[in-house]
């Protein structure tokens, strides 16, 4: 029996599901892909951030631990209004495990121990990468002239860099002015 590969486009939507846009057909896949790999992007951080808040060790575990903890409940609150501005453009969005890792560019780290400096830089470039990619959603959002999804990617642009500034600054050396 042959499994067939979900992939970044958005597939023939049954009736049932079939929400009403006023955008191009087009402009909803396009917008719904990106926004699907936004999502499939923040199930991987969210995971990746909880497995170093579980495992973070060291004299700074308390602080660590909390911030990781606090920056992954603010991954997860991303997953459902992205999913649902999926649906609301006409879009269907991720339903499996499978589907999140055939289409997340954030890679997975399965190492036994990773030192908690290196945690901290990890998540800075993976919040990074997001940031990156949510600007470019956004510039196919202003051409398809979707101000609500673009203004959903603004707040979370802002939050996403208001991460990777904390990582920063948390995995400096101490005593130093540099990174």
């Amino acid at each position: 029996m042959s499994k067939a590969k979900p992939d970044n486009r958005s597939a023939k939507v049954s009736p049932d599901l079939d929400t009403p846009t006023d955008l191009p057909q087009a402009a909803s896949e396009k917008i719904s892909a990106a926004l699907n790999t936004l999502l499939a992007d923040a199930f991987a951080l969210y995971l990746k951030t909880k497995n170093f808040h579980w495992h973070v060790s060291g004299r700074h575990f308390r602080d660590y631990h909390l911030m990781l903890d606090e920056q992954s409940d603010a991954i997860f609150a991303t997953t459902d209004q992205l999913a649902e501005r999926v649906r609301k453009l006409g879009g269907t969005t991720l339903r499996s495990i499978g589907q999140i890792a055939k289409l997340q560019t954030i890679q997975d780290n399965n190492e036994a121990y990773v030192p908690p400096r290196e945690m901290l830089r990890e998540l800075m470039e993976d919040n990074k990468h997001v940031a990156a990619a949510m600007r470019k959603a956004h510039k196919l959002c202003d051409d398809h002239e979707d101000s609500g999804t673009a203004g959903l990617l603004e707040t979370f642009i802002d939050e996403t860099e208001r991460r990777t500034w904390f990582l920063f600054e948390a995995s400096r050396q101490e005593g130093s002015n540099a990174a």
